[in-house]
């Protein structure tokens, strides 16, 4: 299923703007959180005291600029134990140079993988997300990785993080969410784009506004 929001941004000839799925301008390093090491697993930590949980993250960077779909989806399987191949989830969602449409192709290949109905698409419709919006996706986050599996965003625009380092994605971009803490009030993210960049944490709020005109499956 596609829908309207989910909008495409032409191509252009340096390479410089790419569509929903695909990096569209740099990032700068991100410090906050423990970094993945590729194809390692990143070390579980629960405490239900103080309300945080972060998932065991088989991390992979992207293998090219449009492939951010794919890989999101890659990372956030991989917590359940999964290694699927980038290529052929590419393929099943029909991504292209201009990237990965919506989260409506993602969805589905999440729960073939996962063998199970966990996943639904959720929207933000607008330009900014309200707090009823935000609250959801708190909620929708908690209880994803307390039942252990990992959050996949499609985002766009300017986020920062909880160091205060800034993240740009014109043209849009897909990360996976793969831990919270402060009863989701903080969200650990993964991002493929690149490894020296690997994980990084935000505000809730941040994120649901960078998720807003798009969405998310969780």
């Amino acid at each position: 299923m596609r829908t309207d929001i989910f909008r495409k941004t032409a191509l252009t000839a340096a390479g410089l703007a790419f569509t929903g799925g695909a990096i569209a301008g740099p990032i700068t390093a991100a410090h906050a959180a423990p970094t993945p090491t590729e194809g390692k697993p990143v070390s579980v930590s629960q405490d239900r005291k103080n309300s945080e949980r972060e998932l065991d993250v088989r991390y992979e960077a992207q293998p090219n600029f449009f492939y951010c779909g794919p890989a999101a989806a890659r990372n956030a399987l991989s917590v359940q134990g999964k290694n699927i191949d980038v290529d052929a989830m590419a393929k099943r969602m029909g991504t292209t140079e201009a990237g990965t449409d919506s989260i409506n192709d993602i969805t589905p290949v999440l729960n073939k993988e996962s063998g199970k109905d966990a996943y639904r698409s959720v929207e933000i419709r607008e330009p900014k997300a309200d707090d009823k919006q935000t609250d959801t996706l708190r909620t929708d986050i908690v209880k994803a990785v307390d039942e252990g599996h990992a959050v996949v965003a499609n985002i766009a625009g300017t986020a920062t993080d909880t160091d205060g380092t800034t993240h740009t994605f014109e043209g849009g971009h897909y990360v996976s969410v793969v831990g919270y803490r402060d009863n989701g009030n903080t969200v650990t993210i993964a991002d493929s784009a690149d490894p020296n960049q690997a994980s990084y944490r935000m505000s809730v709020d941040n994120l649901a506004d960078w998720i807003a005109t798009r969405g998310y499956t969780s």
